[in-house]
């Protein structure tokens, strides 16, 4: 999957931007993925009376109404992730599946700093990583 910025929001699952300590930043994205069966569209969130169904539990085709299970869907897609690494200061890219896993005793996206090693982890808002 390519790794470049979305152009919109409309193209995209999810999105931040943050600032890690002590002299780090990052700006992760999932972007939606093509419905498998047609082809045409973004598949997305069913939308009702107009609205997007915010707690779905399903992925839609707008445009043919294919269906997929929110577990099965968001397995297959990749996490983008542009950043400045607090460990050695250097900007670099790398990308990871859309899942969550525990770092630290707090659910995170993980991301890999290409040059040295170092973990990145983008945590929900406001969790703080346990102390040892």
């Amino acid at each position: 999957m390519d790794c470049e910025e979305p152009e919109s929001m409309d193209e995209i699952i999810y999105y931040t931007k943050r600032t890690l300590e002590p002299r780090g930043r990052v700006t992760a994205w999932t972007k939606k993925k093509q419905c498998p069966r047609c082809e045409r569209a973004l598949m997305g969130k069913p939308v009702e009376k107009g609205k997007v169904k915010i707690r779905a539990t399903t992925y839609e085709c707008p445009a043919c109404g294919y269906t997929e299970e929110k577990k099965e869907h968001e397995e297959s897609l990749t996490l983008c992730a542009a950043y400045t690494c607090p460990s050695c200061g250097k900007e670099g890219a790398s990308s990871t599946r859309y899942k969550r896993k525990t770092h630290q005793g707090v659910p995170s996206y993980v991301v890999t700093c290409e040059h040295c090693g170092h973990t990145i982890a983008l945590t929900k808002k406001m969790k703080e990583p346990k102390k040892k």
